[in-house]
């Protein structure tokens, strides 16, 4: 018999219910006469303070509570790539076809479709041990994403029985597994509870790229395969168009894209453009490897927490199938903003500005659930989560709590700059402050896969922009005529790095997605220039008329030429160059 109570305290998302003696921690509750959904989170004798995922307006005391006996979970199976979800897995479009584009209180449906059949193709024989997640079929749910279907985590035993190829439902029965006498039944679907991240073998070093198509994150900041990356930045610095970016062109075989708080517009933009858009790699939909989890600032705030442990649970169940997973959290700062909401209401003692004491233990939770891992199971696989994390601190203010956590636990620091915002520069990162930790396990992927100098073309960048903001110092001090020509040059290489490089047009349709290769030899291009006229200009050439020169133009187009043309374009570049510093140097 399930557990009832009854309301005894209403305070906004959190309700204290009496009389629920036996309900356990983090149990999934429906809340007052309309069901609203809810998860116990303190419990003391019978009574049990509920975070309510819903908006409890009209709630009062004395209406029920029934619990369900249940941890808050989601089905895993066929049927999530192309979905949209609320932050506690309700199919957002499912419900609008049922009843209209307005979500009722407390109504909700299974998030994979019961009546959808899938094709299923068995890929082990009865009679043979298993193991948890063992690969035991596999479903074919897009063009680009086949579903291998496993056995839960937690079952093992002998195969009985495994269906022939043929059409099922999530909810048939595919195969049975016996173990002491016991058998369990495995369906095309699962459920698993958020909180508990999904076991593996080992984790393993993060030594692949994560190429995104950005050049200034994959030639100067690059983030691994398994990593983890903040992108921390005040009001209109392009923290959603940056996620926006990476959810579209990063190279991930499954993407999720968990909007926590977010405003509605930028989400429905999310929702508009996603569909439309092509993979640059297959040319497929891109919604064919997408998964969309919204939840904005105008739903309930306790479903704010319940949103990044559905997505990165989520995350975990295609990482075990052996892909690699791109998991982009936008925000967590709004994330944390519910936590110190709820927290209020249950009069915890605050913690940094009002923060609860557990905020980084519950950040480092979460981003502990990336990585580069050995899965668990037959055949041998290995796959990743990757956690990219918007954070918007207050006043763009880098040392408030949500954002100094936060770099306690990732590897790469993407500083947006209000400053640049303000000249149009964008990706506004700041390349002074910013910075990643996985250089050392890149580089010998970098030499061998992209350039047998890359980390000289990098080095060398980095100083040159560097030497630059040395240089302005000078120049705010004494004026642009107290240097020479050497020192002017760095000046005007680093603005080509900065303008014809670093910067990139999200909406272009050329320059929105760089190849790591297309960078490459733009950056080759820049630097050659950079040597050469370091060269003349030692030899008396002096520096305007190599400014002069249609170089600048020349490479200013090099960034929205398309990859067929790209290699003709580079030849003549070169000869252009090459031309160019020879005729300077005969005068």
């Amino acid at each position: 018999m399930p557990i009832r109570g009854v309301i005894s305290q209403v305070s906004g998302p959190v309700v204290v219910a009496k009389g629920v003696l036996g309900a356990k921690m983090y149990e999934v509750v429906r809340v007052g006469e309309e069901k609203l959904i809810g998860e116990i989170i303190r419990i003391e004798a019978d009574r049990a303070v509920i975070q309510v995922y819903e908006e409890t307006t009209g709630i009062k005391p004395g209406e029920p509570v029934l619990c369900t006996g249940q941890p808050l979970s989601v089905e895993l199976g066929p049927g999530l790539i192309g979905q949209i979800f609320d932050g506690v897995q309700r199919p957002l479009p499912g419900i609008e076809a049922l009843i209209g584009a307005f979500l009722r209180r407390g109504y909700t449906i299974p998030a994979l479709d019961r009546k959808k059949s899938w094709r299923f193709q068995p890929t082990v024989k009865p009679n043979t041990e298993v193991v948890g997640n063992e690969i035991i079929g596999l479903v074919a749910e897009t063009s680009m994403v086949k579903q291998k279907i496993m056995t839960p985590p937690d079952v093992s035993g002998k195969l009985t029985y495994i269906a022939s190829e043929g059409d099922f439902k999530v909810d048939d029965t595919i195969a049975v597994v016996e173990r002491d006498g016991v058998k369990y039944e495995v369906k095309l679907m699962h459920t698993w509870p958020v909180r508990k991240a999904r076991p593996y073998i080992r984790k393993l070093p993060p030594e692949t790229p994560l190429v995104t198509g950005q050049r200034i994150i994959d030639v100067l900041f690059p983030i691994a395969k398994g990593g983890t990356a903040a992108i921390p930045g005040g009001f209109g610095t392009g923290k959603t168009i940056m996620q926006h970016q990476l959810a579209q062109w990063a190279d991930a075989d499954i993407i999720i894209y968990v909007g926590c708080g977010e405003r509605g517009n930028e989400m429905a933009e999310v929702l508009e453009r996603f569909p439309e858009l092509k993979d640059p790699r297959t040319g497929k939909p891109l919604m064919d490897r997408t998964i969309l989890v919204a939840n904005v600032s105008n739903m309930p705030i306790a479903a704010r927490e319940a949103s990044v442990y559905t997505g990165i649970t989520m995350a975990e169940y295609f990482r075990d199938m052996g892909y690699d997973v791109a998991l982009m959290a936008d925000s967590t700062s709004r994330w944390a903003e519910a936590l110190r909401e709820v927290s209020g209401r249950l009069g915890e003692m605050p913690g940094e500005e009002g923060y609860p004491a557990y905020l980084a233990s519950r950040l480092a939770e979460f981003y502990e659930r990336a990585g580069r891992v050995e899965c668990l199971g037959k055949p041998s696989r290995i796959g990743s989560v990757t956690v990219i994390g918007a954070v918007s601190p207050p006043g763009g203010d880098f040392s408030e709590p949500v954002t100094v956590n936060t770099l306690r636990m990732v590897k790469v620091f993407w500083a947006l700059d209000s400053d640049l915002a303000q000249r149009r520069h964008f990706p506004a990162i700041n390349w002074l402050r910013s910075y990643s930790l996985y250089l050392e396990n890149l580089a010998e992927w970098f030499r061998k896969h992209i350039d047998p100098e890359w980390d000289k073309l990098r080095t060398e960048t980095m100083y040159i922009l560097q030497r630059e903001e040395e240089l302005r110092e000078i120049v705010q001090l004494v004026g642009p005529d107290a240097l020479s020509d050497a020192q002017r040059l760095y000046l005007e290489i680093a603005r080509m790095i900065r303008e014809d490089f670093l910067m990139q047009h999200a909406y272009h349709p050329v320059d929105t997605y760089c190849p790591i290769e297309k960078a490459r030899d733009m950056l080759r291009a820049i630097l050659k220039v950079y040597r050469l006229s370091h060269e003349a200009v030692e030899k008396g050439v002096p520096l305007q008329k190599i400014l002069e020169s249609p170089l600048r133009m020349l490479i200013a187009r090099m960034k929205i030429q398309p990859m067929d043309e790209l290699k003709d374009y580079m030849k003549k570049l070169d000869d252009e160059i090459d031309k160019t510093f020879k005729e300077l140097l005969k005068t």
